[in-house]
């Protein structure tokens, strides 16, 4: 089903690249979009608007589209995501040029590229299954990770210097061009397709076995448990990142975006080194034993005293490689365990789960923190985050779960297998 080694690697990579590209332009566009919200009302109920617009489709939309994503052409399905990404920023191009920019079209927009992503993304991660070689997945893994941590990087000082120098239209237009880079490759190059049954059940019904898939896959539950109380509990701690910068270490801007641009290369380093390194033989300790210095990073960055804030800026990198690291050993772990044919259903459902613990977390955070200081919200994710990840190590179903992943595959009878067996 994979090509030769030569084959997969220009192939895969000539695609990789301009789906890169897109990220960076998306990532720098998003800025863009968040900071004219920002300076054009000065609201935090719009922002917190704006954030629900990214987080809802993920949430509601995902499962649906990865359903969708196991019925189509995946090449078709991120040709089609991608293109309809240029039109939406080349209509809020339009509007912006013509003087006509709205509150209400920037944030329908945020909604629009979400549901887009909610599309795309299942397609990618289904797509790489097929054209990279199993025992290269952690690294690719590892260098999509490294990509996310470049992307974090450059995108804010970039997208400021351009919303400085060039009207909000010529900014939006980043997205336009980079969108239309990742397009072109899929033009042109073939992405292997899974061999689907015959006949087509309802869609309700294919979205249930996924989840069946997820239910009778040993210790996967387990798992994707796990990742949704991480995002329960850590993903407030980075959204209150800002509060701890001026409330505990008094500081400013500079000092929040340095511990930001920490965070990116960390990412950055960990998915360069993951992509060298490739893991260990059994992806499930490496993602266990990064969730564990992960979760340790953030209980340092609350210890942290007041006047050492160097050492918050190596927590904040720890954290950053720590969670590359983390993304890309349990990606590789599910790209080689899932059948091809319904892994856009599967990413999908463990998306829309682990998505709809960050609105429940914020909301719980976000009171505490005022009632008792940002500081507790650290110890709190830190400390029982990093007390289950080491109880995850000694639970059997667990540590075997990469064992039964494709075994498990025979629970849906009339499901084809894949052939795992090509280079």
């Amino acid at each position: 089903m994979k090509n030769g080694e030569g084959a997969w690697r220009r192939d895969f990579f000539t695609i990789w690249s301009g789906q890169s590209v897109s990220l960076v332009g998306s990532s720098l566009v998003q800025f863009a979009l968040v900071w004219w919200l920002t300076v054009e009302t000065g609201s935090g109920t719009v922002l917190a608007l704006g954030t629900l617009m990214g987080v809802l489709p993920q949430i509601l939309i995902a499962p649906w589209a990865g359903a969708y994503v196991d019925r189509w052409d995946r090449r078709r399905t991120m040709i089609v995501a991608d293109s309809l990404v240029s039109f939406v920023a080349l209509l809020l191009m339009l509007s912006f040029a013509s003087g006509g920019g709205e509150v209400w079209m920037v944030l329908l927009a945020m909604l629009a590229r979400s549901t887009l992503s909610g599309f795309h993304w299942p397609a990618m991660q289904a797509a790489t299954s097929m054209m990279v070689p199993e025992r290269h997945l952690a690294r690719v893994g590892g260098i999509n990770q490294a990509m996310f941590g470049l992307a974090n990087v450059v995108a804010a000082p970039a997208g400021a210097v351009l919303i400085a120098m060039l009207p909000m239209w010529a900014v939006l237009s980043v997205d336009l061009v980079t969108a239309m880079m990742a397009v072109v490759p899929l033009l042109f190059i073939p992405v292997p397709s899974p061999e689907r049954r015959e006949g087509r059940h309802s869609l309700v019904k294919e979205m249930k076995e996924g989840l069946d898939f997820l239910r009778g896959w040993q210790g996967a539950l387990s798992i994707i448990v796990l990742f949704m109380i991480a995002n329960l509990l850590l993903s407030p701690a980075f959204s209150l990142l800002p509060l701890l910068v001026v409330a505990h270490f008094g500081a400013g801007a500079a000092e929040y975006a340095a511990m930001e641009s920490l965070a990116g290369i960390g990412m950055l380093v960990g998915g360069l080194t993951l992509g060298i390194w490739g893991g260990s033989r059994r992806k499930v300790v490496t993602m266990l034993g990064s969730t564990v210095v992960l979760s340790l990073g953030v209980l340092a960055l609350g210890l942290v005293p007041a006047d050492l804030l160097p050492v918050a800026y190596v927590c904040c990198l720890v954290i950053g490689g720590t969670l590359a690291i983390l993304n890309g050993s349990m990606m590789a772990m599910m790209q080689a365990s899932v059948p091809f044919a319904m892994q856009g259903r599967v990413f999908a459902l463990i998306s829309s789960g682990v998505a709809a613990m960050m609105p429940a977390g914020l909301l719980l955070a976000g009171p505490l923190s005022d009632i008792v200081g940002v500081q507790v919200w650290y110890l709190i994710a830190g400390i029982p985050m990093a007390a289950l990840s080491v109880t995850y190590l000694f639970i059997p179903r667990v540590m075997g779960m990469e064992m039964t992943g494709a075994g498990e595959a025979t629970l849906l009878g009339d499901l084809p297998l894949d052939d795992r067996s090509s280079p």
